[in-house]
Order: structure tokens, then C-alpha cells, then sequence
């Protein structure tokens, strides 16, 4: 009877251009190919009224009519996968290897898939959700439909929030467990409660940092030229999806309630968590050792080091003195800086923050950075430089800190103002209500009014657009403020055939470091016990990296008591008699 109702339409479907219509229970017509649902009705005759007079007649359907469009049925596995195949899109688009996506970022993520039993094994836990979520649906649609529209009504209560409040949530959803038979919460995937219940020893879930973290080691195996700092500062600049990424989920994978929590980001990645995930993640999917890391490899410290003096206009005869620290140290060392995941010693290897630590301690070697020595060096070169003798120009620390916290400022300036503009709220609202969508929608049209007519009455400049990608983010260019060709003459001295610091003294971070496990950190970081050269040098290397100043020096520290090993063992055993 259907078919016969369906047959007199032959109009192409808009979607997939088939002809294969059917009736809805409503009286609208369906693709059967794509479902693709259309405003059409059939058209009834009735002979109630004048004879072969044609009526639309628009059937009401069931009395008890679901108001929430549920979409397609997803899990929550396939919401990251659509992430992470963002990500690495933009990735590639950025000129990393074509191998990225493929061959190395797609091996790990069905290895994760497979560890967690979520696919590639007999029975995926996807199976076990989906029957708890069959059950809670075979409870009775009046009591789910008040459910569902409480929750509703409290997110539609928030004026200019997409979000429900967690508050809100577990008050709505509080009441509600009782009929929904304790595990269903409301959200728009199959999976997304199981998310929200206590982990398991051993158990890794998918997060947005947890994206970070698979992209992170993908990078780390093809040994790619981003450090994890470059990663996560392309990810605040917008070139790397992160923020709102469920904007570009397919129309029919409704986000809502529950997904809220995994999806909706409310701030940046970290740089210690993402790092944490990824060394967890390594050891998690049993991965084999990774590739070496030699001497012409981009993260080695003697490269990294050579970058990271460029960054902060320091002279090129710097890296020498980098390479030798390095040396010295060990931690130029392949065994040291290949990732051995089964190797718990060699996993804690963080290559940015490693090369900036060693710039650090040459810097304390040649300056001593005590707020005092530095500015008699300074002295020094400034009256050298004003008698304009042949040769390059000697490096005055005091003019250096001068132009590179001047530009500090306005860099720190651009992105303090970049973060007041930032609308961390999605233009796709997450309730996926018709009614409340065209509210949000609205408002949203509204609030975008209001700040283009408050902006225009500040004067303030219209936001630009995010600047390409770079490698750097503090450039010297002019030649006054460049300093990279500067010389080191009045601060080394020749001793033999060697050329060693006119500085004989070294004062260290700290003289022990923490041994406890449970604390997580080597050194104890407070900047009103440290000088204030000091603190500057480690300020800018955090804006550099855009990391807390405390992991810097951390590093330093670690460094530090590798270099003066045998001195501190000395003192110690000197100490003890």
C-alpha cells in the first residue's frame, strides 16, 4: 500500500539524486536510499466535501512523538576519530610528512582501538553500551519525554550559554536516574555515559588532551621538526583543530548533554599533562622503541639550541658553549634521547624544554646572572662598542635585555588581547532542539551586533586574521636590534690553547634535588628567592615555549647537577666527615 501511495512521485531526491520514496507515519515522503527526509505530503481525495475536490490531509503521527532528533547512532570513539583525522589534515597541510595520517597516526589509533576492546577484537565493549542503552530506551517515552524536556527547559533558562551547567545536569539528571534506570544520562551518543564512570586501573580514555598526545608521538616517530611546544602554540593560534572541533561532526551526530563534558573544551592543553598522556599512551599501546634520534636529527640539543638562540637575538658564538654543555652532560646522548617505552628512565625526555635549559646554564656560565656581574660585563662592552674598534661588536647584556623586553611586551600584549577576543563558545549550538536552536542562533546574532557597535565606538581595531604559521615567534630583522652577530671578546679569556669564562664563579638552583616519586618535580621554584636576570631569562624562554617558568628551571637544575657532578659529590662526602 505504501509503495503504491509513493509510486506517483518522481521527483530525484536532492541528497543522493535516487528515486525510491516512502511514506513516514506522519505522510511525508522519505528516501529509502539516503533517508532523506522532505516537506511533501500525499495528497488525499475525499469525497466528504465537493465531489473530486483535493484536500492535503497531514497526519498527526503518534500520540507519543519524541521531541529530541536523535540522529545517527555514534560512539564516542568515532567522535575523536573524526577529530584526530582533522588534526592530522591540518598537520600535513602544514608540510609534515605524507606517512603522518596513514602509516603512523592511523597504526596507533586502531592499536588503541584494539587495547581497549572498543574494535578489532571478538566482542567490542561498543556492543555491551549499545544494550544498555537498548534497555533504558525500552522504558516508558511519557517519563522520558519529562526528563529530557526538564533538562531542556534548564538549558534554555541560561540566556547566553550553549552549555548546561555541570550543576544543572546532575540536578536534572539526579531525578531522573530512578527512571532511566540509573546508567543512562542524557547525551547524543550511544557510549558517552561509560565516559563519566570510574576508570580502571591501567585504563587509558579518549580526551581532547589525549588528541594531542597521539599527535605528539605520530610526530615523534617520523622525528618531524615540531617540538611538543610548537605543537600545542599552533593549537592556540587556531591552525590545528582543537577548540570547538565538534563544530565539523556531520549534521546527523548530534552532540549534546553528556557529550558536552568530552568534547566541549574550556581551556588550552598543557604542556606537562600532554607530555604525561604521551608517555602513558607509549607505554599503554606496548609501542617498540622508537626511531634514534642522532646528532642531524631536529630535536637534538645541539639544533634545538641553535633555534632557540636565534629566537631570543643571543650571539652565535653562544652555541659552542651550548654544544659543549651538551657534551658534557650526556644528554646529547642517542641512548638518552631515543624513546624506549619499556625504559622507564628514557621516557622523561622533554626535547624543547631540555635545549632551552642548557641555553640557560651558558647564559649563567658566561653572565652568572646574579644581578650584579652582568651589568659590570655590560659596562665594559658598552665603552668598547662607543670606541667603534675593527671587528664585530661586543654583546651588551644591558642593551640586549632592553630590546628583547620591549618586544616581549608588545608580543605579550597581542596575545593577551588575542585571548580577551577569543569566543570559546561554538557558533553550533550543542542542544540540538529546533526552537532552542533559533534562540541561540539569535542571541548569538545579537551579541556579534553589540560588540561590533562597541567596538566601533572604543575605536579599537577589528580583530585581524590569524597570521601563518611560523617556527619563530619574536623575529630580528633591523640590524640594531639583532645581535646574533655579536662577539664574546671581554667576557673569554685564552688559557693555553683553550679559551675558557672570564666568570670562575657558578652559583646553583638548588643544591639537592627531590628524590621523591610521589612529588613529580626535581626543584621547588619561587621567583622572590632568585634574581631578577635570572627570572627575566627564564620568562622569556616561557614565552618562547609557553610554558611555566617552574619546568624551565626544573630542567635547569637536572642539567646543573649533571654538569657539577663530581663538585657536588665532593662537597657532599666532605660534608659527611
Amino acid at each position: 500500500m505504501e509503495e503504491e501511495e509513493a509510486r506517483d512521485y518522481n521527483e530525484p531526491c536532492v541528497q543522493c539524486s535516487d528515486i525510491n520514496w516512502g511514506l513516514t507515519e506522519e505522510g511525508k515522503f522519505y528516501c529509502r536510499s539516503c533517508h532523506n527526509v522532505i516537506e511533501r505530503t500525499r495528497e488525499v481525495i475525499t469525497s466528504e466535501a465537493t465531489t473530486n475536490a483535493r484536500a492535503q490531509s497531514i497526519s498527526r503521527g503518534l500520540k507519543k512523538k519524541k521531541k529530541l532528533e536523535s540522529g545517527w547512532e555514534w560512539y564516542i570513539c568515532e567522535g575523536f576519530q573524526f577529530i584526530l583525522s582533522k588534526q592530522a589534515d591540518a598537520l600535513q597541510a602544514l608540510g609534515v610528512s605524507s606517512q603522518f595520517k596513514d602509516d603512523v597516526l592511523c597504526k596507533f589509533w586502531r592499536i588503541y582501538l584494539q587495547k581497549s576492546q572498543q574494535a578489532y577484537c571478538d566482542k567490542p565493549r561498543r556492543e555491551v553500551a549499545h544494550s544498555i542503552s537498548s534497555m533504558c530506551d525500552s522504558d516508558t517515552d511519557v517519563d522520558r519525554e519529562l526528563e529530557i524536556s526538564r533538562i531542556l527547559a534548564l538549558a534554555s533558562s541560561a540566556s547566553d550559554t550553549d552549555v548546561v551547567s555541570e550543576s544543572s545536569m546532575e540536578g536534572a539528571s539526579s531525578t531522573g536516574t530512578s527512571n532511566l534506570s540509573g546508567k543512562f544520562l542524557w547525551s547524543g551518543s550511544v557510549d558517552a555515559a561509560s565516559y563519566l564512570q570510574k576508570r580502571k586501573k591501567g585504563e587509558i580514555r579518549m580526551s581532547m588532551p589525549m588528541t594531542m598526545a597521539f599527535c605528539y608521538l605520530a610526530l615523534l616517530w617520523l622525528r618531524e621538526s615540531i617540538t611538543l611546544s610548537h605543537l600545542l602554540r599552533l593549537v592556540m593560534d587556531g591552525h590545528i583543530p582543537y577548540l570547538n572541533a565538534y563544530k565539523d561532526f556531520p549534521e546527523e551526530m548530534k552532540v549534546y548533554g553528556t557529550d558536552c563534558k568530552l568534547f566541549h573544551v574550556k581551556n588550552w592543553p598543557a604542556y606537562e599533562d600532554v607530555h604525561k598522556k604521551a608517555q602513558a599512551l607509549a607505554v599503554y599501546l606496548k609501542l617498540p622503541c622508537f626511531p634514534d634520534i642522532a646528532e642531524d636529527s631536529f630535536l637534538h640539543p645541539n639544533i634545538l639550541c641553535m633555534k632557540y638562540l636565534m629566537e631570543a637575538n643571543l650571539p652565535d658564538d653562544m652555541h659552542k658553549w651550548a654544544c659543549r654543555v651538551v657534551k658534557k652532560t650526556g644528554v646529547g646522548e642517542t641512548d638518552f634521547l631515543t624513546l624506549r617505552p619499556e625504559n622507564i628512565s628514557a621516557r622523561n625526555v622533554k626535547y624543547d624544554i631540555l635545549a632551552v635549559a642548557v641555553v640557560v646554564v651558558v647564559l649563567k656560565m658566561l653572565f652568572l646572572l646574579d644581578d650584579q656581574y652582568e651589568w659590570l660585563l655590560a659596562d665594559y662592552a658598552e665603552e668598547r662598542n662607543k670606541r667603534k674598534e675593527e671587528g664585530c661588536p661586543v654583546f651588551d647584556i644591558r642593551k640586549w635585555y632592553l630590546v628583547v623586553k620591549n618586544a616581549l611586551d608588545v608580543e605579550q600584549k597581542k596575545i593577551n588581547e588575542g585571548r580577551i577576543r577569543l569566543l570559546w563558545r561554538c557558533e553550533k549550538p550543542l542542544l540540538f532542539f529546533f526552537h532552542e536552536t533559533y534562540n541561540f542562533l539569535k542571541k548569538r546574532r545579537m551579541a556579534v551586533d553589540l560588540q561590533r557597535q562597541f567596538r566601533a565606538l572604543s575605536g579599537s581595531v577589528e580583530p585581524t586574521e590569524k597570521r601563518s604559521p611560523s617556527s619563530f615567534q619574536l623575529n630580528w630583522t633591523e640590524e640594531m636590534d639583532c645581535f646574533h652577530g655579536h662577539s664574546l671578546v671581554g667576557i673569554l679569556q685564552p688559557e693555553g690553547d683553550k679559551i675558557t669564562t672570564l666568570n670562575r664563579k657558578y652559583w646553583l638552583c638548588t643544591t639537592a634535588l627531590c628524590k621523591n616519586k610521589h612529588c613529580g618535580h626535581l626543584a621547588y621554584f619561587k621567583e622572590s628567592n632568585f634574581p631578577h636576570a635570572y627570572q627575566f631569562v627564564l620568562n622569556l624562554f616561557s614565552f618562547i615555549l609557553r610554558v611555566e617558568p617552574s619546568l624551565i628551571h626544573e630542567e635547569v637544575c637536572a642539567i646543573e647537577h649533571k654538569l657539577f657532578y663530581s663538585e657536588l659529590r665532593r662537597t657532599s662526602t666532605f660534608s659527611k666527615v
